[in-house]
């Protein structure tokens, strides 16, 4: 990546961590509020897993996968 491409794809990354961790923790108020805190909690967990198995089988390649490193 050139130099002068670093900061702004910086800011970029940095923009969607955050963005993403607040939407989370809206998500999460939200749905507390609605169901209370141990359902919420459980709700979480189980959509977690079921995202996680759901792109096990939708991206095989990525399952196979033994290093991050080219």
């Amino acid at each position: 990546m050139p130099d002068e491409m670093r900061g702004r794809v910086g800011s970029i990354i940095s923009l969607f961590i955050g963005m993403s961790n607040q939407l989370g923790e809206f998500e999460s108020g939200v749905t507390a509020g609605l169901f209370g805190t141990v359902p919420a909690v459980l709700i979480g967990g189980i959509g977690t897993s079921a995202v996680s198995v759901l792109w096990m089988r939708l991206f095989p390649a990525l399952k196979a996968t033994k290093s991050l490193e080219g």
